[in-house]
């Protein structure tokens, strides 16, 4: 069997390091936020090439407070778009905001700056791109677009750790950038996290506040604050990820390049694609097929593990319905929603494994 994701073989790859880590934490006592919390702030802020890096419990939590801290609040509305994960909408609702969708470009499966300027109105408060499966949205043109109305845009990075655009890290473009922690994620801790990434002082002081209680010291509550505090544990495991994370860049693009190079000649299968001065980080390696039930079969009895990311765009979800969309309204989403399938993609694969996927996917394509 092929897992689409292996994070016991990534343990055991840096277990001693992990291991220490953790141990260092339990003696210290330092559960919650705590010295390993703060120096990994400021190794992933200068990883991102940013000025403060702020560590919260989730991803979510993090768009949920950049968004405060950008003065998001009711009655607001925020353009993103509907092909991303549903926490990307969410963190927008928390603040009483209501999400206004644009489509997403055929290629990348990023925000369509083409499409942005006629969704913005009186009400427009941000602008949130999400860089999906590991590969940046079309950063110049959205700001762009952005400082014509004077509008922060705010980056949901939660799937491109490392990815660049025109040489610049992810997170470090907008106002702020979002980074989730998820176990599956490049960067993933042992449980949840999260973290904002920001230039404003201003902004990296209130979310500091908003994450712990609204405290700007012990009981002294100045905002109506959260419990998003990012756990000891978690900060001392990221630590040490953190030192790998460029070589396993390397590692998925590698294996990203055997993909496409031997899918080249399947023809009905529609590969991913690096936009030049973009770097990829591949989080999701995601083809496009017609047929994909074809595809998942064929996975399946070769024992091949896959992914859907995401089979319902987010417009379609029952839970936002109350947004007012509908089917047709986004048919870049919708055709990618229908038409995605993910497959196995983590630095610890080998060729072997690569090559067996290859034939596998091969085998219910049209190849020639």
């Amino acid at each position: 069997m092929i897992p689409f994701l292996d994070l016991k073989a990534q343990y055991a790859s840096i277990k001693e390091e992990i291991d220490a880590a953790v141990l260092g934490v339990l003696a210290s006592a330092q559960y919650v936020l705590g010295d390993e919390v703060a120096a990994f702030e400021r190794e992933f802020a200068e990883y991102c090439g940013a000025k403060h890096a702020i560590a919260v419990n989730t991803g979510t939590s993090a768009l949920h407070l950049a968004l405060l801290a950008a003065g998001v609040g009711p009655g607001d509305e925020v353009i993103t778009v509907p092909f991303t994960f549903v926490a990307t909408a969410s963190a927008i609702c928390y603040t009483g905001a209501r999400p206004v969708f644009v489509d997403v470009e055929p290629v990348t499966l990023t925000m369509d700056p083409t499409a942005l300027e006629a969704a913005i109105t009186p009400k427009t408060k941000a602008i949130v791109p999400v860089h999906l499966y590991g590969q940046m949205a079309e950063m110049d043109e959205i700001a762009a677009v952005a400082a014509r109305y004077g509008l922060p845009v705010i980056e949901d990075a939660c799937q491109a750790h490392g990815a660049e655009y025109k040489g610049r890290r992810a997170g470090s473009l907008g106002v702020s950038g979002c980074f989730s922690f998820y176990p599956g994620k490049n960067l993933g801790a042992c449980g949840e996290g999260g973290i904002v990434v920001t230039g404003n002082d201003e902004h990296a002081a209130r979310i500091r506040m908003l994450r712990d209680w609204g405290q700007e010291q012990r009981y002294h509550h100045v905002l109506k604050g959260f419990n998003y505090r990012m756990d000891g544990i978690q900060g001392a495991i990221l630590r040490v990820k953190l030192r790998h994370l460029e070589n396993w860049i390397a590692m998925r693009r590698a294996h990203a390049a055997r993909y496409t190079a031997m899918l080249a000649d399947s023809r009905d299968i529609r590969r991913p694609s690096e936009i030049a001065g973009r770097r990829h980080v591949y989080h999701v390696y995601a083809v496009r097929t017609d047929d994909r039930a074809a595809l998942q079969d064929r996975l399946q009895a070769n024992g091949i593990q896959f992914g859907q990311h995401y089979p319902i765009p987010v417009h379609l979800q029952a839970a936002h319905a109350d947004l007012g969309y509908g089917p047709g309204d986004f048919p870049v989403s919708e055709a990618a929603a229908r038409e995605g399938l993910s497959l196995p993609i983590y630095p610890e694969m080998t060729v072997r494994q690569v090559e067996s996927v290859v034939a596998a996917v091969r085998a219910s394509a049209y190849v020639g």
